[in-house]
């Protein structure tokens, strides 16, 4: 009987884990060249929550980066350096928007606590985050991949970050945009917060 048990307790974990295998599996990235998947979802930007659509920003370049977990280390200092670099970004008339699985309360609260003036996607279920090639990335966990996708005024992928430092992400694609460092100032989105304490990078 024992015997029996153990068998069955085997074929119940292999099965188990070929119904997670393609769910856990990571999806290919996207190319330059490539025309960006259109997306619609909800964006939190402060304590609002609206719609938005990739069709909305057409005629305007876009900076999509995926992370794994609002107020992690490495996804802070990451959002930190956007926000850091927001007045440049804002000046060359760029969209910058960050994209996780985190709840709107989650993004708001991280939002309020760096002082974030950009949107952050709600995207729960990984739609957007597969079909860019982001879900997944922590497979154990379900979180998303850190990589970050440039995609031009008439919605094609410009450029692909695969590989990503989050302390100077964002001054490594201004230097490659070519963004003057010293922009005409933009509408203030706030004061800049305290920068976040350094440790292991998520």
């Amino acid at each position: 009987m024992k015997m029996i048990a153990g068998i069955v307790i085997i074929i119940a974990l292999v099965a188990a884990f070929v119904a997670l295998r393609p769910r856990l599996a990571r999806a290919e990235l996207l190319k330059e060249g490539q025309v960006a998947p259109p997306f619609s979802t909800h964006m939190v930007q402060g304590e609002q929550v609206t719609p938005i659509s990739l069709t909305d920003l057409h005629g305007r370049t876009v900076i999509l980066y995926f992370y794994p977990k609002d107020d992690t280390p490495g996804c802070t200092k990451e959002a930190c350096s956007f926000r850091d670099g927001f007045a440049r970004f804002q000046a060359a008339g760029l969209v910058v928007l960050g994209c996780s699985i985190d709840s709107s309360e989650s993004h708001k609260a991280f939002i309020k606590k760096y002082n974030i003036p950009f949107p952050l996607l709600l995207d729960p279920d990984k739609t957007i985050a597969t079909e860019y090639g982001a879900a997944n990335g922590i497979p154990v966990l379900g979180l998303d991949r850190r990589i970050t996708y440039v995609i031009n005024q008439d919605g094609i992928i410009e450029k692909v970050y695969p590989k990503v430092d989050p302390s100077v992400h964002s001054t490594e694609i201004l230097a490659d945009l070519k963004i003057p460092q010293n922009p005409a100032p933009a509408p203030a989105a706030g004061a800049p917060a305290d920068a976040p304490p350094s440790g292991e990078q998520n």
